[in-house]
């Protein structure tokens, strides 16, 4: 009896213990996206007199100021974003998929390289193909276009991967099998058999590739030229290297607290989807 008493003890120590330093790191996460959101309602002179845990009373000028910029679009930029990340998760998310769902209901002779040379693409830095990739731009002239934005990002290694794993773990080739005996085509097997089944992962990914395109900086900053179609992290670098007599702190944190709401409310609405995505195929496997 003691030494259930005292393995009882010690399990709900540990207990404790792991909720302890879970809160903690919540704490830590979410501190920093509380002091965006108190300094985005403060005033630029506030500002410069150091950090209060108290809101300011000065977020409706900040919003008002900062969308009567006339040299940054900023409702346009939100916009641009928006299409850019939205056209770059669908696309990405479902062209990913059919990819995984060829490599692994078929087999051909070149199965395993196409899939080691798709994994190998992942190792290769967006830096390093930057150049030929703006010269290729130029010579069939899609520069300051949303196009080598999006359909670049059909082809996603990661995505793929991770539905590939997915697929293995929660879809029998046995169905498709069935499903072929029954007379159904192969797109319909894709599109309504597959792709029902691989909602949970679809949604995980759409979320990141959503998520990585709303963030990305590096290739717009390179394509777009245009300031009316400049993205949000383009135009917030832009706030943010403006001259000192016209540059205003309260402005870049309200800005930078608008573009990353839009992601957290994705994250909150979606909490359960990434949390089924992410478990359902480990339980099953």
């Amino acid at each position: 009896m003691e030494e259930k008493k005292t393995s009882g003890i010690g399990v709900h120590t540990r207990r404790i213990i792991a909720y302890v330093v879970l809160v903690i790191i919540t704490i830590l996460c979410l501190f920093w996206f509380y002091v965006l959101f108190i300094n985005s309602t403060r005033s630029n002179s506030e500002l410069g007199r150091g950090f209060t845990v108290i809101p300011g009373g000065h977020m409706l000028d900040n919003i008002k100021n900062l969308f009567s910029n006339s040299e940054l679009p900023i409702a346009r930029g939100l916009l641009n974003s928006l299409v850019i990340a939205l056209c770059t998760a669908g696309l990405s998310t479902y062209f990913s998929t059919m990819t995984a769902f060829a490599i692994h209901a078929y087999d051909f002779k070149l199965k395993k390289f196409m899939f080691t040379f798709i994994l190998a693409i992942m190792m290769i830095p967006t830096q390093v193909t930057a150049l030929g990739f703006i010269n290729m731009l130029r010579k069939i002239k899609l520069m300051d276009s949303f196009i080598p934005l999006i359909v670049p990002a059909i082809a996603a290694p990661a995505v793929f991967f991770y539905m590939k794993q997915y697929m293995e773990a929660n879809i029998p080739l046995e169905l498709m099998e069935s499903a072929r005996i029954d007379g159904a085509g192969e797109l319909r097997i894709f599109n309504q058999i597959a792709l029902p089944l691989m909602k949970p992962a679809i949604a995980v990914q759409a979320i990141f590739s959503f998520v990585q395109s709303w963030n990305n900086y590096f290739t717009p900053a390179l394509v777009l030229e245009s300031d009316n179609k400049k993205t949000l992290p383009i135009l917030i670098a832009l706030l943010r290297s403006a001259d000192y007599l016209k540059f205003d702190m309260g402005q870049v944190y309200m800005f930078i607290a608008l573009s990353i709401l839009p992601v957290i409310i994705v994250y909150i609405f979606m909490a359960k989807n990434i949390v089924a995505g992410m478990t359902v195929g480990a339980v099953k496997g």
